[in-house]
C-alpha cells in the first residue's frame, strides 16, 4: 500500500480550523454518550486525528459517525479503516484504561493506538498488531508524525496474539471477530479485560470480557461494526441467494437451512402479524431474537424487490444495519418489520413471513417480540460467556450455545430459564 504524504506545512488557519472541528466532534460524542469521562475527551482533544487520514477532508475526519476506509481488497471490500470516532470512544470507555497499563490493540490504523497511549501515559505500554505489512507501515508512519513513536507496531497474524510484550492488562480488538483464540486469553494478565467486537449469529457487539475461572464472562456490550478479521481467524459467512443478488440470507455458524425451499418461499404469499410492541431499543431486541430463535439469519434486499413489494423496506441494508433478523424453519422464514402508529411519531414492531409454515412461524416470532417487551425491555441485559470448545454440555449453564472453532459462546437472559 502506498502511504500518502503525512508531513507538510500547516497554516495557522488550518490549525484553528482543526481545533474547532475537533472540539465540535468531542461535543457531539458527549451528546451521543460515547464520551462519558474527561480523560477520554482529553485524549480525543490531544491526538490529531487528521494525521492518521492524510488526504481526507478535515470535515470528514472530524465527524463523529464517519468511518474512513483506508484499504480495500481486489473485490472492493474494506480490509482496513479508520473507525468512526463514536465507536472508538465507546470501546475506550468500555476498556476503562488506567496509567501504567500494558495494552494490546489487534488491528492497526494508528489513531486508536495513539488514543490508548495518551490514556496509559508514559509509564504504560501500547502494542498494535496487524497482519497487513502496508497497514502496519502506515500506522507506524502516522504514529511517528503525531509524536507517538513509543507504540510497538508489529506485523503478525493476531490469531497468536503478540507474546513478546505479554501479559496485557487490556486487549482491545478493532476487527470483527468470529471467535476468540486461546492465545488472547493466555496473554491476558490476571484481572485483565478484553474488549472484542464479537460476531454472534451475524450480529456484532463490542463485548467486555473478563476471566472467571476457566472461561470469560461479559461485563457489558455495545452495538458496533468493523471490517472482518483476516488470517487464521477469518470466517466466511454463508450467503444464500433467494433472488439473485437482490435478496440474500446470511447465515453464520452451522445451522440447518434448505436454500431451495427458501427460494420458493420468497415468492409465496406473504403473512403479516403485528405485535403491539413499540419499535425501539432495536439492538437489544435483535440480540434477543438472534439468541432465542433456533435457526437464525440476516435477510437483506436491494431497492428492486422492495419497490416491487416482494420484501419490506426494513430489509434494506442501508436502513437496518446490513439487514434484518430472520427466523428460519424448514422451508419458511420470517423477519421483523415496522409500521407507523397513527397519530404518533412511534412505530409498531411486526413480522412478515413466507412459506408453508408462515402462519405458525409468524406467530412464534411475534410471541418472542412480546416476551422481550414483557421480560427484558427494562430488565438486565444478556450475559455472554465464552467457554473452551471442549467444555461438555453438562458443564454449561442454561442458555443458547453457539459453537465456534476455539470456543463455545453461551448467551443467557436473566429471568428466562432456557432458550
Amino acid at each position: 500500500m502506498t502511504v500518502p504524504q503525512i508531513t507538510r506545512t500547516v497554516s495557522a488557519h488550518e490549525t484553528a480550523q482543526t481545533g474547532a472541528l475537533r472540539d465540535a466532534m468531542i461535543a457531539e460524542l458527549r451528546e451521543m454518550n460515547a464520551i462519558r469521562s474527561d480523560r477520554i475527551a482529553d485524549a480525543f482533544r490531544t491526538v490529531p486525528r487528521h494525521l492518521f487520514a492524510p488526504g481526507e477532508p478535515l470535515e470528514s475526519v472530524y465527524t463523529a459517525n464517519n468511518t474512513l476506509v483506508t484499504k480495500r481488497d481486489g473485490h472492493g471490500a474494506a480490509t482496513s479503516a479508520l473507525s468512526a470516532a463514536h465507536i472508538q470512544a465507546t470501546m475506550l470507555e468500555q476498556a476503562q484504561l488506567g496509567s501504567e497499563m500494558r495494552v494490546l490493540e489487534i488491528g492497526s490504523g494508528g489513531y486508536n493506538a495513539a488514543l490508548i497511549a495518551e490514556l496509559v501515559g508514559q509509564t504504560g505500554q501500547v502494542t498494535t498488531v496487524d497482519i497487513d505489512p502496508g497497514v502496519a507501515d502506515h500506522a507506524r508512519d502516522c504514529l511517528a508524525a503525531a509524536g507517538y513513536d513509543q507504540v510497538n507496531v508489529v506485523v503478525a497474524d493476531a490469531e497468536g496474539g503478540v507474546p513478546r510484550y505479554a501479559p496485557y492488562d487490556r486487549i482491545i480488538v478493532t476487527a470483527g471477530t468470529w471467535d476468540i483464540p486461546p492465545a488472547w486469553s493466555d496473554q491476558l494478565a490476571e484481572g485483565g479485560w478484553m474488549v472484542v467486537p464479537l460476531r454472534i449469529r451475524g450480529l456484532t457487539r463490542s463485548v467486555v470480557l473478563e476471566r472467571d475461572g476457566d472461561h470469560l464472562v461479559s461485563r457489558g456490550y455495545h452495538l458496533c461494526g468493523f471490517v472482518p478479521m483476516q488470517g487464521a481467524g477469518a470466517h466466511t459467512e454463508r450467503i444464500i441467494s433467494l433472488d439473485g443478488d437482490e435478496v440474500t440470507l446470511r447465515v453464520h455458524e452451522k445451522q440447518p437451512v434448505d436454500a431451495d425451499r427458501l427460494r420458493e418461499a420468497l415468492f409465496a404469499p406473504q403473512v403479516q402479524r403485528w405485535s403491539g410492541v413499540v419499535f425501539d431499543q432495536v439492538a437489544e431486541l435483535d440480540l434477543w431474537l438472534g439468541t432465542a430463535e433456533p435457526v437464525f439469519g440476516i435477510l437483506a434486499a436491494t431497492d428492486g424487490p422492495i419497490d416491487r413489494g416482494l420484501v419490506a423496506r426494513s430489509a434494506n441494508p442501508r436502513s437496518a444495519n446490513r439487514g434484518v433478523p430472520t427466523a428460519v424453519s424448514a422451508g419458511s422464514f420470517a423477519y421483523r418489520t415496522k409500521r407507523s402508529i397513527e397519530g404518533t411519531s412511534n412505530f409498531e414492531t411486526g413480522v412478515y413471513a413466507h412459506g408453508p409454515q408462515a402462519e405458525a412461524l409468524a406467530e412464534q416470532y411475534v410471541e418472542l417480540i412480546r416476551t422481550w417487551d414483557r421480560d427484558h425491555r427494562s430488565g438486565p441485559r444478556a450475559r455472554i460467556e465464552v467457554y473452551p470448545t471442549a467444555t461438555p454440555d453438562a458443564d454449561l449453564p442454561p442458555g443458547r450455545v453457539i459453537d465456534k472453532k476455539h470456543t463455545r459462546v453461551l448467551i443467557s437472559w436473566p429471568g428466562r430459564r432456557t432458550l
